[in-house]
């Protein structure tokens, strides 16, 4: 790489503050070039990179690598830059806002976040990825959703409801729950917008928005909050 689309990336970056501004690096006509991407997210230090302006230069050329800024904080990947990263099996390069100082190429390695104390990322590290990822620590792979664009579009029409049974899980008496049951909750909000998973010993492992992933007791708010909860009948404990 000539890193020559750097300085087009950190203008962007410049230019987003005091938001994360993202984008991509995309090889066309033998040549490097940096392509902004919108930042669909409204949260500080997130970034959600719009899926239509990936398949614009993914049309273009060929996408070699993501790039985002930290507006605030060192190039250092977070939590969520981790999970990412391994999604989109590219290599990173993230740039501070502030100081114009680059991270060095950051490659996928097979990272994992821990299911208690990760940080919440809508549509990376949100409470259904941390459901899914329970399940499948217990040998239970459940199909995952297209989510919207952002969890504003989502909060006027959550999918959990509509979409239980398609992902096999059926419904039980709330006073029958178990070990490795579904909890659909409604958080400030009469539609069922939350996900968690009982873990026994009246404790929920869920990852509420703006908070880290918990493992919390099961009763009060949460039972208040309560509106289904499911079973998989292929979950075997």
């Amino acid at each position: 790489m000539t890193f020559e689309w750097k300085t087009k990336a950190l203008e962007h970056a410049k230019a987003e503050y005091p938001h994360e501004a993202c984008g991509l690096v995309v090889v066309i006509k033998g040549r490097e070039r940096y392509w902004p991407c919108e930042n669909l997210t409204k949260e500080l230090e997130q970034f959600y990179l719009s899926p239509d302006d990936y398949a614009k230069a993914d049309d273009a050329g060929e996408i070699i690598a993501v790039v985002h800024s930290h507006p605030t904080t060192k190039p250092v990947p977070s939590q969520a830059d981790l999970v990412s990263l391994e999604a989109t099996e590219l290599p990173w390069y993230i740039v501070s806002t502030q100081t114009g100082e680059w991270s060095d190429a950051i490659h996928p390695r097979g990272y994992k976040a821990p299911l208690i104390g990760r940080s919440w990322q809508w549509n990376v590290s949100d409470c259904w990825t941390l459901v899914r990822d329970w399940y499948l620590e217990n040998g239970l792979q459940v199909r995952d959703f297209n989510r919207p664009a952002t969890p504003e579009l989502f909060e006027k029409e959550p999918l959990f409801e509509s979409s239980f049974e398609s992902a096999g899980f059926y419904k039980v008496r709330r006073e029958d729950i178990q070990y490795g049951d579904g909890v659909l909750m409604a958080i400030g909000s009469n539609k069922l917008n939350h996900v968690g998973v009982y873990i026994g010993d009246q404790l929920l492992l869920h990852h509420a928005r703006r908070r880290l992933s918990s493992r919390d007791i099961y009763g009060g708010w949460l039972q208040k909050a309560t509106g289904l909860v499911v079973r998989h009948p292929d979950f075997k404990r």
